[in-house]
């Protein structure tokens, strides 16, 4: 489910979908959320974010993903 939004984000539309997938658990660390991959601090600054920030969120939480995923 989080990459299909991230092919959304991709596509370069408004209205950036929120990464959140309700997994709301962060990890063992506490410097994201082991659902969305979003840090706490990103995840209160998302309604109040324009676009282009949303997609700079979504480029972070991406790398990080990939960081913490097996290959």
């Amino acid at each position: 489910m989080l990459l299909e939004r991230a092919a959304t984000v991709a596509r370069g539309l408004p209205d950036v979908p929120s990464p959140c997938v309700s997994v709301c658990r962060m990890n063992a660390d506490r410097s994201f959320c082991e659902g969305c991959f979003r840090s706490i601090d990103e995840i209160r600054a998302w309604s109040r974010s324009d676009d282009a920030q949303k997609r700079t969120v979504w480029a972070r939480l991406l790398e990080r993903m990939d960081a913490t995923t097996p290959p």
